[in-house]
Order: C-alpha cells, then sequence, then structure tokens
C-alpha cells in the first residue's frame, strides 16, 4: 500500500457505498465489542491490570536502551544473531541478505504489521523469492493483493461468498464442484493448500508481540497455530520486530498478557502464546538451526521523544478501532496505510508525516471510547486533539473552512448572539424536516444524510434554554 492517507475523504465515500463491506462491518461490530466486553467483566482486576501494564510499558520507554542491550545480550547467548535496523529500507535489506545467504527459495511468513510497514512481501518477490501468508486472514489479503484491514483481523473487510469466490478463483488446481460454502469447509481448503509450504520453507518469518530483556525470548499470540509452524519448520528463524516491543522480564509479559487477549478477541489467552529463545539445541526435536532477530527502529526514536511517545505503549490488540463509530463506518482500508482506526490516525502521521496522512486525526467523533476501551491507557484524543492543532497551525485549510471558523470563534466569545443563532437555526431544522429527520437535500448536511437519517431537533429549545428554565423553577 502506498504510504499516504490524503485520499481518506474519497476513499471512505467508497466504503460507505460499498454494500459487501458494511455487511461485514456490521458484524464485526456485534461480535467483537460483545465478547471484549464480557472477557473484561469476567475478570474483576481488569482495571488494576490495566494500571499494571501501563506502569510496565512507561518503566520500559524510560529506559529502553538498557533493555535493548540486554536483550541483544541475553539472543546472542542463546545462539541467536541480532540485527539492527534504522529504516525501513535497511531491515528489507537485512532479511533479503539473509535469506539470500540461506540459497531459500519459499519464506512463510506469520502475522506481522511490520512487514506490512515495510513493504516487505513486494521486496522479497521483486528478490526472486516465493513468500507464503500462512495466517489464514493474511493469506486471503494476499491472494486478493490487499493490505489488511485490521490489525487483528486483517479480512474483517470481507464477506463469507466473497471469500469462497477467492478460494475458486485462486485454487484452481482443486476440484471446482467442492463444496465450500461454509466456514469450517473454507478453513480446510486453507489448511490442505498451506501444509505443502510450511513443509517446502527455507525460510520463516515472524514478528513478534513481544521481546523478553530478561531472557532474549520472543513471544508470538496467533489463534491458528501457523505461527508455530512458521518457526519450527524452516532452516531459518527471522523475527522481525520495531525496538518498543521489549518487556524487561517474564513476569511482566505475563501481565500484559492477561489484558492483551481480552481487549483483542474476548478471550482469557489466545489458543497459541509461544515463547521462542534462539534455535535448535542439541536435544531438541524440532526447531530452526539459525535464529535472527531484526530490530527496526522506524522512526520509533523520534516519536519516543514526542508528545507521541505514550502511543508506543500499544500493544497491538485493536480494541480502538473495535469500538470506533468512524472506522465501524468505513473500515480499515479508508485509513490509506497500514494502521487504521484511532491508533492509526495517531501513528501513521508520525511515522509518514502529517502532511500525508491531515485527514485522519479528523476521523473522529472524540467519543472517547478508544481511549476507555484501550488496555494501555493510551489518551488517544488527546494526541488526535494536538494533530487537529498541529495541522491548523501548517495555515493549509481553504479559505472557506477559515472562515467558518472565524465566524465560529466570533460566535463563541459572544453568548447573547451564540444563543439567538442557535434557537434560530433549531427553529429552521424543525421547520424543514420531515417524518426521518432532515431531507437530503439540505446544504452542508448530504454528507451525514446520504449514509444515515438527522434527527430532527427536540422541542422545547436549546439546552441552554432549557438549563435556564429550569433555573428559574428552582429559584
Amino acid at each position: 500500500m502506498k504510504p499516504t492517507s490524503a485520499a481518506f475523504k474519497e476513499q471512505a465515500t467508497r466504503a460507505l457505498d460499498d454494500s459487501d463491506l458494511q455487511t461485514a462491518l456490521g458484524r464485526m461490530r456485534t461480535h467483537y465489542v460483545g465478547s471484549i466486553t464480557s472477557a473484561r467483566e469476567r475478570l474483576p482486576e481488569f482495571e488494576a491490570l490495566r494500571d499494571a501494564a501501563r506502569d510496565i510499558k512507561n518503566h520500559t520507554l524510560a529506559h529502553l536502551d538498557l533493555y535493548l542491550e540486554e536483550l541483544e545480550r541475553k539472543v546472542t547467548e542463546a545462539g541467536g544473531y541480532v540485527h539492527w535496523a534504522t529504516t525501513a529500507a535497511e531491515a528489507r535489506t537485512l532479511i533479503e541478505t539473509i535469506c539470500r545467504r540461506a540459497n531459500a527459495r519459499t519464506v512463510t511468513k506469520g502475522k506481522s504489521m511490520i512487514s506490512e510497514e515495510i513493504a516487505l512481501n513486494a521486496h522479497l518477490e521483486k528478490a526472486g523469492f516465493k513468500v507464503v501468508e500462512t495466517d489464514l486472514g493474511e493469506y486471503l489479503i494476499q491472494i486478493r493483493n490487499e493490505p489488511p484491514s485490521h490489525i487483528i483481523g486483517p479480512a474483517v473487510h470481507l464477506t463469507r461468498a466473497q471469500i469462497e469466490a477467492d478460494f475458486r478463483r485462486h485454487h484452481k488446481h482443486l476440484p471446482a464442484g467442492r463444496n465450500i460454502t461454509e466456514p469450517v469447509a473454507l478453513v480446510d481448503e486453507a489448511r490442505q493448500v498451506l501444509r505443502q509450504q510450511f513443509i517446502t520453507a527455507d525460510v520463516g518469518i515472524t514478528g513478534a508481540n513481544f521481546l523478553i530483556a530478561e531472557t532474549g525470548t520472543t513471544v508470538i499470540v496467533t489463534n491458528e497455530g501457523n505461527g508455530d509452524l512458521t518457526q519450527i519448520l524452516p532452516r531459518i528463524h527471522i523475527v522481525l520486530a520495531t525496538i518498543e516491543k521489549v518487556v524487561p522480564t517474564l513476569e511482566d509479559v505475563s501481565t500484559i498478557l492477561r489484558v492483551l487477549a481480552r481487549s483483542a478477541t474476548g478471550q482469557e489467552i489466545s489458543n497459541y502464546t509461544t515463547f521462542s529463545t534462539g534455535p535448535r539445541r542439541s536435544g531438541d526435536p524440532d526447531g530452526p538451526t539459525e535464529y535472527h532477530l531484526v530490530l527496526l527502529d522506524g522512526g520509533r526514536t523520534e516519536i519516543l521523544a514526542s508528545e507521541f511517545r505514550e502511543a508506543l505503549r500499544c500493544i497491538r490488540c485493536g480494541a480502538c478501532m473495535d469500538h470506533c463509530p468512524v472506522y465501524h463506518a468505513v473500515g480499515g482500508h479508508a485509513y490509506g496505510w497500514v494502521y487504521p482506526g484511532p491508533i492509526g490516525a495517531v501513528m501513521t502521521p508520525a511515522l509518514i508525516g502529517i502532511q500525508q496522512a491531515r485527514h485522519l486525526p479528523s476521523a473522529s467523533s472524540f467519543c472517547g471510547r478508544c481511549e476507555d476501551v484501550c488496555p494501555m491507557r493510551i489518551p488517544l484524543p488527546k494526541m488526535l486533539r494536538y494533530w487537529r492543532e498541529h495541522d491548523h497551525a501548517l495555515a493549509r485549510r481553504s479559505d472557506l473552512s477559515q472562515r467558518a471558523l472565524r465566524l465560529w470563534a466570533w460566535l463563541a466569545q459572544r453568548p447573547a448572539a451564540y444563543h439567538r443563532a442557535s434557537r434560530v437555526g433549531l427553529g429552521l431544522m424543525r421547520l424543514v424536516s420531515g417524518p426521518r429527520g432532515l431531507p437530503h437535500w439540505l446544504p452542508f448536511t448530504k454528507g451525514w444524510t446520504r449514509h444515515r437519517d438527522f434527527p430532527a431537533p427536540e422541542k422545547g429549545g436549546t439546552f441552554h434554554a432549557q438549563w435556564a428554565k429550569r433555573g428559574r423553577r428552582t429559584s
């Protein structure tokens, strides 16, 4: 995906008109939110664990250099290799070099948002390697040549009918009359197709949910087991991760894991939580003969020294987008880069520049649900507000928007004029409203009323008018 979010408005409009996408998003709204809420409520100490997880990450970020040095020492002691990359290009080159030295032909991959961020698949394919995504969601978007639409569920934007059509189009070697209308059949077919890739792969690449400085261990959290096969069966295992993924100890990881799965999928713990430390040792029944950890900065050092430091606490659970009304309406692809939702609206400008992502901080209703549900208590609305202020300071808004803001500021500083204007506006809105609220033809409201109702104002006047009446009655 091209790293730009300048076309957010156009992409959002297309998303609102996409009936298949709206069907898929409707299913996500009901399934994800309910499961996450239930899982959190079943754990009485969940709020205390959020505080503990936040404090662990704050401590780690404050001493990031020390924990990264300890991590490198422990990985090396375990027989692994640590490679440092400042930029995406350096990380891609490092991984390509490792694959070439191994004379690799097939590379299997576990789910990794960082590999999406650095466009690793396209780079390796251009270099002549066969790259196969093994996570079911990632496999689906790979055969569709699409980026992920969600951090946890890359293919959450697809309906079952779309997936069936993609499998029939891509798996032409299988019988045309087979029945793959049910989810179980679709999963079985994917397992059948991917099994041979696991067996023949020369290199396996995974991301990492956590890096443990105390032991040099990497942790991946999955629900399919594909991550285990990706790192155990090939001769070479490469872990790609950014520097903020490090945590001090095994005990710290145990604390954060208790909030991760509950916030990501509504589970108490994921089906597979895999700890890997170095290559195969003598006596081990399986595992890679070489283990490489590629640590990418990729702009994190600059973020660490900025107002967005707290965003580096993110553990990629996706809870903020699961509860975001804007994401619910337009999905992940509208955001224009790797990271969608509220965390994407904060991180994308920080990583690719506000000039390329100026629309994203405004893709928020400021309802605050993202901060309420974030297991790491990241103050996302505050950061979005900062980006809006920063973008406004660059003075790149249209003359019309500048005049509108000046008019609003003038009214806001004059309460009497503001109240009179509100009463007139509400009266006009009630006058033209029909049974479903405001009509579609009104100026300035078509962007809303095209896809949803805009209810007519309630009778009884503005909030201030009702408050004043109540004050007079009680005085």
